[in-house]
Order: structure tokens, then C-alpha cells, then sequence
């Protein structure tokens, strides 16, 4: 993901430290590590930034506030920063620095989460070298763009050692190099501390000499790399020292340009400082539309049949720019790309990003802006990455070259130079861009940064696509220049003149050698290599002249009429041997004054760009005409003409035998070129066929070596699981009850277990080399068993439960089951036997005294079995009478219930008209009636339940699908009434479809439902009742062995949050007629809850209860599905 930094704002930064601190899987850890090690007193602030699950809610400020000695804080939008808080990221948030404050915005759906480098990017824009980085665990690549950014600003990046529980993120950063420190968080802080403070310390002693200092540095740079920083924006440039100065803890300007003389890997560092790279494949993808629309069609209608498409991407870093154009292209070209080849040359001052480029492997994360069908087209993907095909990187030539300097590349069809000239003043842009308008075809394309524009060489480009910062060179002249005397130079020279005032102590010798040059020295220009003039001593008028139309200071086109030759000549001769010529009796011509002068030209040494000393000598000035008229111009420069004619004559054919000379050998050198390049070709093809031959052969052995490294390998795995099984076989054979005795071909003992050791008393050191007959007094000397074991060596077989009765002495007589077998030795080879010995005296014995009980048990079993056939018969007799008596009880009830209803009718109606004459009948009665009223409604409740308890007995009800749902809604129509006057919350969760009796499922739910509304609480509380369903494990259904484990089951809960009641009534509740409470307070006969009960056990199913008291009560109801 592009993070255009140009679109983050430039705004107010506070003047202490900003810690960004960014996580995401193994976090937590960190951060504990991390803050736990903040003291209260750092002067720092810090912000905390973990991917987190955008739905759920974050614990991660409570769990972090556990270990803070500081204020922690969740942020919120527009939160203002301060020194010695810390803040934490809320979930499904994006963070950014924002005009002194944090501002929050919502996350993106379905987009790759890049809080961290988001984050870290703002804080770098608004904070500069204020702005700390720590990248923490984490998988992915998120933070490496953002530590990127904080290095190019003057901050300081961490991250956590490899120690981390999930290094990807860490790891990453630190291959692309952006990470000044990698340490474990727990030392963090007291680095920030130690770096914060001494870049607090740099720059406060004010030293009037830190300026030359300054300029010495910059000196140092040049001299180390061949760049000249002068005119660089001075600001970046200052910053990044300062960032150096605070990583070397130095706090003085001098004490690091002692540290930049004395080593140079510290003026390394500093140069690659200054050259952060910072690119990436297809970025800004608007541009690339804008390219594709309107650039690439134009670019290949010019292009004819033959010809080349010629792009320079300067200052290419790394290379993704380049590679990134070359694919647009040849994704536009697509099948017109026959006949027409294309080359991009890229360019880079540094030869570290030069040196990558040309490898083109990029690591998984700088892929981020690349599709799936370019990544597979044009890169082969590799273990950590994936590198450029050939076919694109055979059209790119990547070359360290500084197009501020370097002669430039030409005949381009379109120049790049993006986010290079926002690091120029303005000086170097305009030379930046002559050198592209020098290089460009006519109508050729510049394409710029989108913070940068070609305003400062309106006069060559044209703005072709304004939103795209494209320009096409305008058809005009236009120079390629070096580096001059700028800007900065001619403020060096003030400065310097004002530092001159300030010396009170005049150098007399330094007076009056000024005096000399000014009064008694010819006058004379310094020029640099392309003849302009950059500094001038006395009066040159009356050898130059100011030219018509546009201004220049070129020597050559300012220099009067008959000198412009003469110094052309002298100049190239002084350049191409270095030493200074003269050149005497050359005629000028100045308003009406002919003169004979001679030049001198002289150059320079130690500048750090080449400059030419060229001194003017007068001979003779005449007036062309005297007072009469009539003077003779011939006769007065005869003498000086003829000298003048003698001289270019004898120079002219000095000239000429060069000319021949230098043709002769240019021929030679040809013809050894020639040579030379025959011998190179033919070498070249025994290289390629020996390359070719060794390729084969590495191959070859590459392949053989890793057959050998496989094979190694299995080898290693079984002998790892040989040793596996020996110590595994070993352990078993120790740990074994029966006595076990390895013996070798002459019966010595070679090995014995424990239990041999324990059961015969002897130690394994005692046993190990006698004859197996020889131990314990010749416990084991006896016929059958010498002849058993003579069986087996000369056999090779085995014997399996070979019982031996033997008098061992002094254990007397013996039973002995032996088994034996031969194995072989894998290492030796040699034969060995293996005896194991069971005693079984104990259980032939057993096995005796069981015989004689179990004859005894067979005739007892028989007498038993006849008993119980009676009882059975008895016990089935008695189950029918039950049923029957069953069946007339269920009748009576039903009856009973059924005859009691009609005279409770009249009852109750009786005692409606009664209390409608409550003018005739006393209060008295009115009281005893209404109590009457109640206990009849009571009694015709409780006939109604005993009727419908007495149905469930009826098992000719038939099982249905049925929708729990439905029936819960229905319910709760009924109760609607009831719910709105106590005001009651019912929560109704998602039910399933169940085999059920519906009849007996509503009145189940209606028991349940109406049992959590009759037990509300009637402390002026909001009453809940929440109705919720889940599907069961096996291993939940394993809890309660009752339920049949093939078949599924749900579990419904009706939950609330009413009176509740104490947990030893969790079971008696479902008793018949149980109830806690009377009916004064709340009213009821305690059978509901044994109605749902029956109905429950009659679904092959369980019901339970969970309650507190004054808390609430669960009801719990497992069916089948």
C-alpha cells in the first residue's frame, strides 16, 4: 500500500519527543515488556498502535494500564499529545498526526490492515526528528514503510530482537535497512532516553564558527562520495546530521567533523542518510493511467518500425521505478511490441541502490502494489521473494551516475525524476532541468513528483497533464551547464566579507598584496570548463563586450572581435595537456582602436571542479585614422603581420603533421581494436561454452548433493528412531514384572532386568558374563531346562510357554513358564537368546482351589436360578396389576378432576352474583366471599393442571417437526399484556426444529415462560428474560450419561434476572406441589415446573435449574433434535 506523503498535512508539532510504538500478533508481551520500563519522568509521549479485530472490543489500555507507571489513555479524535502519557489505538480505527493533535477514522473494510505504517508515515510529516519508531512483534510487513519515513525525516527507528514471538514484522524492516536500533523492548526506553536527550543538547551552545564547521562537512561529503551537498535544502541536510550526531552521542558540530575525518564509515553512514530510498512498484497508480491514456500511444506513434523507445529514470533508487515503467510499457505494447525495442536507462547516485536494482529481487512485502497476474507474468517468485524476469530486465541499464554533474544521457523520449528535486534548492532544479531539456528529443515527456514543478525552466517545458505533473520540452536553445558559482557561494562571500570587518587586527602583508594585484597585475578572468566566467580581476573592457540579445558570461561569445579564436585554440590545448599556455601578437579591434595583445591561460590547481586563470597583456593600441585622415593602418602593422602570418603558418603546419600523426595512429588503434575484438569474441564463446558446460556440472552436482543430503538425512531420522525404539524396548524390558535374561551362543549372561535382579537376588554387575547355570549357587543347573535351551541354539527356533517343574533350591518345588527367543545383534551380527521366566507355582495353585470352588458355585447357581424363575413369574404378575391399577387411578383423577369442575363452576358463579349485591351483604361477608372467590379460582387451577399432568401419560401422542419459534412467539402474544405493565425486557434469541408434541412443547414453554414473569423483582428494577438456544458437542452431551450419545441434542435456556432462589432448591422444584414461597406474595400450586418436567422426560430429554438468590434463574432443557 502507497502512502503518498504528500497528501499527509504539514502541521503544528509539539517540541518534545513522539514515540510510535506498533504491533500486531505476540503484542502484548512487547508492549508489557516495553512500558514496564518507562519511568514517570521521561519527557516523552507515546502512542500505541496493534492491529485488532475490528468487532471485537479492545481490553488491551486495561491490560497495559497493569504494568504503566504513567497516565494510559484510549485515544480519541483530536486528542491533544503530552510528555509522559501514553495512548493506545482503539479497535476498528485508522490513526494519524494531525495539527498537534490524533485524529481517528474509521477502517476501511476488506483492505489490508497498514495502521502501523500509516501512523508512522503522519508522525514523520508533522513531527520530523521529534518522531521515534519502535516496531514491535508482528507478522507481515506493516511498519517498514513507516520507519522509512521517520529515517528520511531526522528521527530514530527500533525494533524488537529475534526473540520476538512473531519476527516477520521486525524482521522485515531490518533487511530493507530502516532500523537505526534492534535490542529487546524491555532496553528500549533508556536509548530513547540516552537519544533524546543528546539531541536536546545539540545545537543549544550557539558557536559563531559552526557555520565554516558546517561547510566542512559538506566538504568531507563531496570528498567521500563525489556529491556535493551545497546546494541540497539545508534544512534535510541539517537534520540528518543532527540524527547522525544524536546516534554517535555527540552534541558539537566540531567534535563530529573530527569523528567524519578520523572515520569513514561514519561519513558512509552520513552520505547513505542523506540518500533514504524511497520508491516503490506502480506507485502513485493514477500516474500510470495517466501514462498508459496519453504518454505510451503517443510514444509509439513516433516510434517507426526498427527504432528504439529510449526512457532515463533518474534517480532511480532501487529500481522499482525503472522496472515499473518498463512493465507499464510492455503491457501497453502488448502485440505491437514486434519491431520496436525498448531501453530504459536508470540512474542513481548511489551505488548500494544501484547494486540492488540490478539483482531485481524484491522481497514479499515491496509486492504490496502489484497484482496477481503482473507478479505471475513478469517476476519468478523464490523462497523469501521474487526476482524480475529477463525479458523485462534485459530492457533496463542501471548506471551510478549524478545528472547533476555527469554528462547527461540523450536523444530520450521521456525523462522521470520523481521526488528528487523536493530535496534541491531552487538553483539545482533549474540545472536539473536544463540537463533533462539537453537530454530529451524534440516533444519529448518529462514526468516529475507530484510535489515538484519545472516553474523554475518555464522558458523550456510546457505542462503537458497538470494532475500528472507531466511537461513536454518546448522546442527551444537551451545548455547543459555545470555546477557554477550558485546562490550559496555568492552568500559565502558576504558572510565572509562581513567576518572580515569584524577583524579588528588588519593583516597588513594581505593589504598590500591586494594593492599590487589591483595596481600592477594584468587584468584577468577565472573561467570554469565551459568558458563562463566566474570571477574577473581589473578592468577586462577592452577585451570583452556584452553581446546582443540574451546576457551570457561565456568568455568566448563576450570576447572582442579577432580574440574569440585564439582562445578557443589556447583552451583546448591547455585542457587536453594541463599545462598553462601564452599566446603573443594576437590583433583586436575596439571602437575604432586596433591593439595587439597577448594571452595566457593558466589552470588551477586543487579545486574541486576544473577553472582556468586566463591573463590579458597589451602590446601595441594605435587610432585607426590620425587628425588628417590619412594615416596608413599597412605600413604601421606590416612588421606585426608578417610575424602574426609566420606564427599561424608555423602553427598550422605543426597542426597538420598532428593531424597525420594522430590519423596514423588512430588506424593502428583501430586495427588493434580490431584484433582485440576478434580475440574477445572468440573468447567470449569459449567462456559461454565453458559457462554453459560448468552450469550443467553444478547443476549436476547440486542435484547429487542434495540426493546425498536426503539420503543423509533418512538415515540420520532411522538411526534417531532406532535409538528411539532401543531405549523405548529397553524401558519396557526393565519395567516388566517377569524376570527377563539375555544370554549370549555360550549361555553367559549378557543382560538382566530388574525384576530378574529383584525376584533372585542378584545384582545386574554380579550376573553379567557367568553362565546362566552358575549363578545363586546353581539355582537355574537343571536337565529340562540345559535341554531347552541346547534345543534352541542349535535349532534357531523359538519356544513359546515351555513349563518346567523344578526344585529350586531354597524356593523348593517350582512351577516355570518359559519363553525364549534368538535375536540377532544388528552392529555385531552375533546370535543372543532371550529367556523370559514367569513363575506360575501360584497360579496352577490358584487354578486348583478354583476348580473346587467353581464345582461348588455351579450347583448353588442352579438352586438360585430356579428361585428367581419364581420370582419373575411372581414380579410380572404384580407390573400388570400395577398398570391396571395405574390405568383406573389416571381414570379416577381424570374423572374426579372432570366431576369436580361442574359443581366449582357453580360455586364460582354463586359467588359472582353475591358480590354484585355487595349493597345487601356486610363487609364482613364481602371479605370471606372474595377469600372463598380465591380459593375456588386456586382449586380450579389446580384441577386443570392435575388433568393436564394426568394426560402426559398418554403415549399416543404423535412426534412432529416442530418450529420452537413459533411457539415462543405465541407465548409471548398471550403475555403481551403482562410484559408491557411490568415494563419487562424479553430477549428472543434464534430456536431450532425438533420431533416434538407441539401440544405438550407450548405448554412446556408457557410454564417456563410464565414462571420468569411471576418471580420479577418488585424493587422498581428493569426485569430481563432472555431465550437462547445451542446445539450440543459430543463431548457436552458425555456429561450427562443419560442421553443417548448417537443422536443430537439442543439445549434451550430461559434465563432471567428475577428473585431467583437459594441452590439447594435447585432439584426439589420440580417435586409435585413444591413451592417456595405462599401465596400471599406470589401465587401458584407447584405443579408447573413438574408438568414441564414429564413433558421434558417424555421427549427422551433432561431439565435442570441454575439460580442465586436475588440474582435470577436458569432453566436449562436438553432435547434431540
Amino acid at each position: 500500500m502507497y502512502i503518498p506523503t504528500n497528501t499527509l498535512p504539514k502541521a503544528t508539532r509539539q517540541d518534545f519527543p513522539i514515540v510510535g510504538i506498533g504491533a500486531s500478533a505476540g503484542g502484548l508481551e512487547a508492549f508489557s515488556q516495553f512500558i514496564d520500563a518507562i519511568p514517570a519522568d521521561s519527557e516523552m509521549a507515546y502512542v500505541v498502535v496493534q492491529h485488532l479485530h475490528p468487532l471485537h472490543d479492545s481490553m488491551l489500555t486495561k491490560l497495559l494500564a497493569r504494568v504503566a507507571k504513567i497516565p494510559i489513555n484510549e485515544i480519541t479524535d483530536d486528542i491533544h499529545l503530552a510528555p509522559n502519557n501514553i495512548y493506545v489505538i482503539p479497535e476498528n480505527k485508522m490513526l494519524t498526526s494531525f495539527d498537534g493533535v490524533l485524529k481517528l477514522s474509521p477502517r476501511v473494510k476488506n483492505t489490508k490492515n497498514q495502521a502501523i505504517d500509516i501512523f508512522f508515515t503522519s508522525l514523520a510529516e508533522v513531527h520530523l526528528d521529534l518522531a521515534y519508531g519502535v516496531l514491535l512483534s508482528g507478522n507481515g510487513s506493516d511498519g517498514t514503510i513507516g520507519l522509512r519515513a521517520i529515517k528520511k525525516h531526522g528521527g530514530i527507528t527500533f525494533a524488537q530482537d529475534l526473540d520476538a514471538t512473531h519476527n516477520e514484522m521486525p524482521q522485515n524492516a531490518i533487511n530493507e535497512g530502516v532500523v537505526d536500533y534492534v535490542m529487546p523492548p524491555a532496553k528500549m526506553i533508556e536509548k530513547l532516553i540516552s537519544l533524546s536527550k543528546s539531541k536536546d543538547s545539540i545545537g543549544k551552545e550557539n558557536d559563531p564558527n559552526d557555520e565554516e564547521v558546517f561547510e566542512e562537512i559538506i566538504k568531507i561529503l563531496r570528498h567521500h562520495s563525489g556529491v556535493d551537498f551545497t546546494y541540497y535544502k539545508q534544512t534535510t541536510v541539517r537534520r540528518r546530521i543532527a540524527r547522525r550526531m544524536a546516534l554517535s552521542k555527540i552534541v558539537s558540530l566540531k567534535d563530529y567533523l573530527k569523528l567524519l575525518r578520523g572515520d569513514k564509515l561514519a561519513s558512509e553512514d552520513l552520505f547513505n542518510d542523506l540518500l533514504i530510498p524511497v520508491t516503490e512498484f506502480f506507485r502513485d497508480t493514477k500516474i500510470f493511467q495517466i501514462m498508459r491514456e496519453k504518454i505510451f500511444p503517443l510514444l509509439a506513434g513516433r516510434i517507426t518500425e526498427g527504432n528504439t523507445i529510449r526512457i532515463w529514470i533518474a534517480g532511480c533508487s532501487t529500481g522499482e521505478e525503472a522496472y515499473t515503467i518498463a512493465i507499464a510499457l510492455h503491457e501497453f505494447l502488448g502485440d505491437n511490441l514486434q519491431g520496436k525495442e525498448i531501453q530504459v536507462f536508470a540512474s542513481d547516485i548511489s551505488e548500494v541502490a544501484i547494486k540492488k536494482a540490478r539483482i531485481g529481487f524484491y522481497r514479499k512485502s515491496q509486492m504490496r502494489n502489484v497484482s496477481e497476474n503482473i507478479l505471475s507474468k513478469y517476476f519468478t517468485a523464490n523462497t523469501n521473494g521474487y526476482t524480475i524476469k529477463r525479458q523485462i530486465r534485459d530492457l533496463c541499464v542501471f548506471a551510478v551516475h549524478n545528472f547533476l554533474n555527469d554528462p547527461p544521457f540523450a536523444k530520450m523520449d521521456l525523462v522521470t525524476c520523481r521526488n528528487v528535486f523536493i530535496y534541491m534548492d531552487s538553483l539545482l532544479q533549474k540545472k536539473s532541468l536544463t540537463t533533462f531539456h539537453y537530454a530529451l528529443k524534440e516533444n519529448g515527456f518529462l514526468l516529475l513528483g507530484k510535489s515538484e514543478t519545472a516553474v523554475p525552466a518555464a522558458e523550456l517545458f510546457q505542462s503537458f497533464d497538470k494532475s500528472g505533473k507531466i511537461y513536454i520540452r518546448k522546442n527551444v536553445l537551451g545548455k547543459f551547464v555545470h555546477s557554477g558559482l550558485g546562490v550559496n557561494e555568492k552568500l559565502k562571500t558576504l558572510k565572509s566579507a562581513v567576518k572580515r570587518k569584524e577583524i579588528i587586527k588588519e593583516d597588513f602583508r594581505k593589504s598590500a598584496e591586494s594593492l599590487l594585484l589591483a595596481n600592477y597585475t594584468p587584468a584577468s578572468v577565472i573561467v570554469n570548463e565551459q568558458m563562463d566566467i566566474v570571477h574577473i580581476n581589473g578592468s577586462i573592457a577592452e577585451f570583452v563586450e556584452l553581446s546582443i540579445g540574451k546576457p551570457t558570461f561565456n568568455l568566448l561569445k563576450m570576447a572582442r572581435e579577432g580574440l574569440a579564436f585564439e582562445l578557443r585554440n589556447a583552451w583546448h590545448k591547455v585542457k587536453e595537456t594541463g599545462l598553462p599556455i601564452k599566446k603573443e601578437g594576437i590583433q583586436i579591434k575596439s571602437k575604432g582602436v586596433i591593439g595587439i595583445i597577448t594571452i595566457e591561460l593558466q589552470p588551477l590547481k586543487d579545486t574541486s571542479e576544473p577553472y582556468f586563470l586566463v591573463l590579458f597583456y597589451k602590446s601595441i593600441v594605435s587610432k585607426l585614422e590620425n587628425d588628417s585622415g590619412n594615416f596608413n593602418v599597412d605600413e604601421m602593422f606590416e612588421n606585426v603581420n608578417l610575424r602574426r602570418i609566420a606564427q599561424l603558418e608555423k602553427e598550422l603546419a605543426k597542426i597538420h603533421d598532428d593531424v597525420n600523426a594522430i590519423s596514423e595512429d588512430q588506424e593502428a588503434s583501430n586495427e588493434e581494436l580490431q584484433s582485440a575484438n576478434e580475440e574477445l569474441l572468440s573468447g567470449s564463446e569459449e567462456l559461454q561454452s565453458l559457462n554453459e558446460e560448468l552450469e550443467t556440472s553444478k547443476e549436476e552436482l547440486q542435484s547429487s548433493n542434495e540426493e546425498l543430503l536426503q539420503i543423509n538425512q533418512e538415515l540420520l531420522n532411522k538411526q534417531q528412531e532406532i535409538n528411539i525404539s532401543k531405549n523405548y524396548t529397553e524401558a519396557i524390558v526393565a519395567t516388566l514384572r517377569e524376570p527377563i535374561v539375555v544370554l549370549d551362543t555360550d549361555l553367559r549372561i549378557k543382560n538382566i532386568n530388574r525384576a530378574f535382579s529383584k525376584k533372585y537376588n542378584i545384582a545386574k554387575e554380579e550376573a553379567t558374563g557367568k553362565l546362566i547355570y552358575e549363578i545363586q549357587n546353581h539355582l537355574f543347573d537343571n536337565n529340562p531346562m540345559r535341554e531347552m535351551l541346547e534345543k534352541v541354539l542349535k535349532e534357531k527356533s523359538q519356544i513359546d510357554d515351555y513349563q518346567v517343574n523344578v526344585n529350586l533350591l531354597p524356593y523348593g518345588e517350582s512351577i516355570m513358564l518359559l519363553n525364549v527367543r534368538q535375536v540377532t545383534n544388528e552392529t555385531s551380527k552375533k546370535h543372543l537368546i532371550l529367556l523370559a521366566i514367569e513363575d506360575i507355582t501360584e497360579r496352577r495353585i490358584a487354578e486348583k482351589k478354583l476348580q473346587v470352588l467353581s464345582d461348588g458355585f455351579e450347583a448353588k447357581v442352579l438352586e438360585r436360578t430356579a428361585d428367581l424363575l419364581n420370582a419373575n413369574t411372581e414380579l410380572e404378575s404384580s407390573v400388570k396389576k400395577l398398570h391396571i391399577a395405574n390405568a383406573k387411578l389416571q381414570e379416577y383423577a381424570y374423572v374426579a378432576s372432570h366431576d369436580l369442575q361442574e359443581p366449582l363452576r357453580k360455586i364460582l358463579m354463586f359467588i359472582s352474583r353475591l358480590l354484585g349485591m355487595e349493597e345487601k351483604i356486610s363487609d364482613e361477608a364481602l371479605i370471606l366471599l372474595e377469600k372463598i372467590s380465591k380459593s375456588s379460582t386456586r382449586m380450579n387451577t389446580l384441577i386443570k393442571d392435575l388433568l393436564a399432568y394426568s394426560h402426559l401419560n398418554n403415549t399416543d401422542k404423535q412426534f412432529v417437526k416442530t418450529d420452537l419459534n413459533k411457539i415462543v412467539e405465541n407465548i409471548l402474544v398471550d403475555f403481551e399484556l403482562l410484559i408491557e405493565q411490568k415494563s419487562i425486557e424479553v430477549k428472543h434469541h434464534k430456536l431450532p426444529f425438533i420431533n416434538a408434541v407441539p401440544l405438550q412443547m407450548n405448554q412446556l414453554f408457557y410454564n417456563l415462560i410464565s414462571n420468569s414473569l411471576k418471580f420479577c423483582k418488585n424493587d422498581g428494577s428493569i426485569c430481563k428474560i432472555e431465550i437462547s438456544s445451542r446445539e450440543l458437542t459430543l463431548t457436552q452431551i458425555k456429561k450427562f450419561p443419560i442421553l443417548d450419545q448417537k443422536l443430537g441434542y439442543c439445549e434451550i435456556i430461559i434465563k432471567d434476572n428475577g428473585i431467583g432462589f437459594d441452590k439447594q432448591f435447585e432439584n426439589k422444584i420440580f417435586t409435585m406441589f413444591q413451592r417456595l414461597h405462599n401465596n400471599e406474595v406470589y401465587t401458584g400450586n407447584g405443579i408447573g415446573l413438574s408438568i414441564g418436567k414429564k413433558i421434558v422426560e417424555n421427549h427422551n430429554g433432561i431439565i435442570f435449574s441454575k439460580a442465586k438468590e436475588n440474582v435470577g434463574a436458569e432453566f436449562h432443557v436438553i432435547l434431540p433434535i
